[in-house]
Formats: C-alpha cells, sequence, structure tokens
C-alpha cells in the first residue's frame, strides 16, 4: 500500500470538523511553524522537500515562495487557486469537500511564510457547496484561535476569505484569477511583472493550488528532508489524481510518485482495470490541455522500459512519444472510443472558454472546433487534417496564457498518434457515423530496445 499523507483520514466520520479533524492531528503544522520556526524556516523545509506545483505546471513551490517581493510597508498576499476547471480534474473538490481544515491549515502555514496577513481562496462558481463547507471550517479555525489576531499567542494575525469565481476557465491562470479577485474581467495580464512583485490590488503576491498548499501540513509536521524521501527523483512526495473515462473503480487515488503507471490503471488498489472487459486505446494523464497518448505509450517508454507517473517519466520523450503529469486529471478510453469525437469535444471547450484576447486562442479555436466538427460528422477532407495541425502550430506559443496552448496539444497530439483514425472519418464517412474505429495497433506492445536490454 502506498503511503497516503492528504488523504489517509479522508473516510473518518466526522473529519470535515474541527474536532474530529484535531483528534487526528490537525493543526499541528500551525502550530509547529508558528511558535518554533521563523517564516524563512518555513520557506526551507519546503524547498527541501521539492514539492512541486500540484495545478498543472510543476513548478517548485519553495522556490515560488522565495521570489516573493518584501518591499518595506506593502501587504502581500497568498491566494489559493481552488478554481479547478481543467476537463478530467476534480481532485481539489474532493480535498475540499471532505476534509476543508487541510486546505485552512496550509493556507495558515503558508501565509505565515510569505508575511501575508490577508489571504483568498478562490473557488470556482459552481463550486457553492464547496464554498460553504470552507466558509464554515473557516468560522471553527476562527473560533478556536487559529486565524484573526494574534494566533496562537504569537503575535501573527491572519484573515482568511473565500471569494467565488465566475464560473470561467480562463481564471485558472494566475494573473486571470487576479483581475477576477479584483472585480474586473478574467483575462490574463502580459507578464512581467508577474505576480510576486506585481499581483493582487498591485501588491506581491503568491498563487498556489489547493493541493500544493495542503501538502505544506505534512511537509512541517514530519520535515522537508522526510517528505522528499517519497516519490522519485525531482517528483517527490504523493499526489492525488483523479481517475475518471473507461475505468472499473474511477475515482480520487493518492499516489506516491514513481508508480508504474500500468499498476495504476491494473491494480485492485488503484482503477482496478479497464471498465467491462474492454481494452485500453488511449490515456490523457493530466487533463484536458496535456497530450493524449495510445495505450502502447501510456504503458511503456518509447525504448520499452516502464513509464511511470512521474513528472519526468510521463514526459520523456517530449511530445512525440511523451505527455504531461499536468493537474493529475488522468482520462481513460477504452476500445469502443472515437478520438476524433473526443478531440472535436475538447476544443469545442477550449473555444467556449477562450477570453478572446489574443487573436491566435480567439481565432484558431473557433477553426478548431469547426474543422473538427466536420471530420467528425462525415463532412471532412483530406487536407482538413493538415489544416489542424498547421492551425494548432500557428496557435501554440503565442498567447499571453497557456490557454492557447491548451487547445493546441490535444489536436495536435491526436493527429501524431491516431492519423489513421482521422483519415477513416474522411474515407468512411457514413460509416464513422455508426461505428468506431476500434484498437488498430494502439493497444500493440512495445518491445525494450536493444540498449535497454544490454543494460539489464
Amino acid at each position: 500500500m502506498s503511503r497516503k499523507l492528504l488523504l489517509e483520514h479522508i473516510n473518518v466520520p466526522g473529519i470535515a470538523g474541527l474536532d474530529v479533524y484535531r483528534q487526528k492531528g490537525g493543526y499541528r503544522a500551525v502550530e509547529k511553524a508558528l511558535k518554533t520556526l521563523t517564516p524563512d524556516e518555513v520557506v526551507e523545509e519546503v524547498k527541501k522537500s521539492g514539492l512541486r506545483g500540484r495545478g498543472g505546471a510543476g513548478f517548485p513551490t519553495g522556490m515560488k515562495w522565495s521570489f516573493l517581493a518584501k518591499p518595506e510597508g506593502v501587504p502581500r498576499y497568498l491566494v489559493c487557486n481552488a478554481d479547478e476547471s481543467e476537463p478530467g480534474t476534480f481532485k481539489d473538490r474532493y480535498l475540499m469537500t471532505h476534509i476543508p481544515h487541510a486546505l485552512i491549515e496550509g493556507m495558515i502555514v503558508s501565509s505565515y511564510a510569505l508575511g501575508a496577513k490577508a489571504s483568498y481562496i478562490y473557488v470556482r462558481g459552481e463550486m457553492m457547496p464547496q464554498i460553504r463547507i470552507l466558509e464554515k471550517a473557516i468560522a471553527e479555525a476562527r473560533n478556536a484561535g487559529f486565524l484573526g489576531k494574534n494566533i496562537l499567542g504569537t503575535g501573527y494575525e491572519l484573515e482568511l476569505y473565500v471569494q467565488p469565481g465566475g464560473g470561467a476557465y480562463i481564471c485558472g491562470e494566475e494573473t486571470a484569477l487576479l483581475e477576477s479577485l479584483e472585480g474586473k474581467r478574467g483575462n490574463p495580464r502580459i507578464k512581467p511583472p508577474f505576480p510576486a512583485i506585481a499581483g493582487l490590488y498591485g501588491c506581491p503576491t503568491v498563487v498556489n493550488n489547493v493541493e500544493s498548499i495542503a501538502a505544506t501540513v505534512p511537509i512541517i509536521n514530519d520535515g522537508g528532508e522526510e517528505y522528499a524521501k517519497i516519490g522519485i527523483g525531482r517528483s517527490t512526495g504523493t499526489k492525488l489524481i483523479s481517475a475518471s473515462g473507461n475505468l472499473a473503480r474511477p475515482g480520487v487515488y493518492e499516489i506516491e510518485l514513481g508508480l508504474p503507471v500500468e499498476e495504476f490503471i491494473y491494480s485492485d488498489e488503484y482503477c482496478g482495470g479497464i471498465a467491462n472487459g474492454k481494452r485500453l486505446k488511449a490515456t490523457v494523464a493530466g487533463g484536458s490541455s496535456v497530450p493524449i497518448l495510445p495505450a502502447n505509450l501510456t504503458l511503456k517508454l518509447a525504448n520499452g522500459e516502464p513509464r511511470l507517473m512521474s513528472y519526468e517519466s510521463l514526459s520523456e520523450g517530449g511530445f512525440a512519444t511523451g505527455t504531461m503529469l499536468g493537474s493529475g486529471g488522468f482520462i481513460a478510453f477504452d476500445e469502443d472510443q472515437c478520438i476524433v469525437r473526443n478531440t472535436w469535444n475538447f476544443s469545442r471547450f477550449y473555444h467556449h472558454e477562450s477570453c478572446g484576447q489574443c487573436s491566435p486562442c480567439r481565432e484558431g479555436t473557433g477553426w478548431l472546433e469547426k474543422v473538427l466538427h466536420r471530420l467528425e460528422y462525415g463532412h471532412g477532407k483530406m487536407s482538413d487534417i493538415d489544416l489542424l495541425v498547421d492551425v494548432a502550430r500557428k496557435i501554440e506559443g503565442n498567447t499571453i496564457c497557456p490557454l492557447g496552448d491548451a487547445a493546441a496539444w490535444p489536436v495536435g497530439s491526436a493527429i501524431r498518434h491516431f492519423r489513421d483514425e482521422f483519415e477513416w472519418h474522411v474515407k468512411e464517412p457514413v460509416k464513422s457515423q455508426t461505428q468506431n474505429y476500434g484498437l488498430a495497433d494502439y493497444a500493440k506492445p512495445i518491445e525494450k530496445t536493444a540498449e535497454v536490454k544490454a543494460a539489464e
């Protein structure tokens, strides 16, 4: 069994309440940090842990904190990104629903480390139940003396606010989130300046994901070096994975980074294999914005070695044969699923969610959706496939924020790995309306290369 740090007590009755949470060791990290550590020492522990941002980018959290400007007399802010709008990702919602005090405790510890006296949790507007749960947890923490003035008699003070968003995907991008939090339209800002210099209300700000902030609790409790012993290489600690699609046991799982992908999919401890005895066709490993992989490249690297659930292993081979861990939104597709239809569905989403600020994204996402629509519904041409690749390339890297990349990568990777299926939709426009292409060679096992065999 893998070690659980965030979800260890998730099934304990009443864990959402303060009393039970404290019985299970809750708020020990706040007491330890505020009473025995300086803010800089807390930052140093997070650096030692090797914790990387769990929202998608994977940037080292402690390093991000160390970039925060500290001008005299200027307030600093911590903002928790609980927008969680990435299709296929629902781990943060799960954590806030079942163990909200883990996030509140993490917010206190992190705010102390950053010198913030006011911090915000920006929650996706549709998550009203979670907003009410968080507000109740904040009230409990305040009544217990963990929020407000002179927390635990240490002289440190913190106010914590929950702010509902408007339900826009673009507000998952940190600068668009800050614009929304200030009451403006959620358009991404041009960087620099970065939020660490000029963020919320023009003041130094750190924006972190729910899971990243919650992970600071076991880091402070056990020490950064102990946390770093979990995982593999630069992928330290545990990671929450939102598993969905054609899996026998979809849900939220906490894994130790470095777990083989094959074990995660087929082990009874995790997803229990593909539902209804079907075969795996493809996966999206980190939410809808990361490149899709066929079954064989999901389970093995191009050289035949097992692929692992880690930042490095999933990206091995670049976009030619790899993908990204992203937010951990793991979507599995069985042999009956249509890759063209899935790609069109993703493109439809990104076209709808584009803020329209950048021309390549505003116009390009619309082109992707329209061309994919006609391919899916039997009106496509062979030239449309290369047109999609061309449009995706013109979007990628040419926008203020990563939404353009998020729209382009699924299209480019789908055509790269499943081009025969796209061509079949053109050649068989009538048949493709009632049948699916099937597995082809997507599940053909990858043999180990001579170099790997020699090394063994």
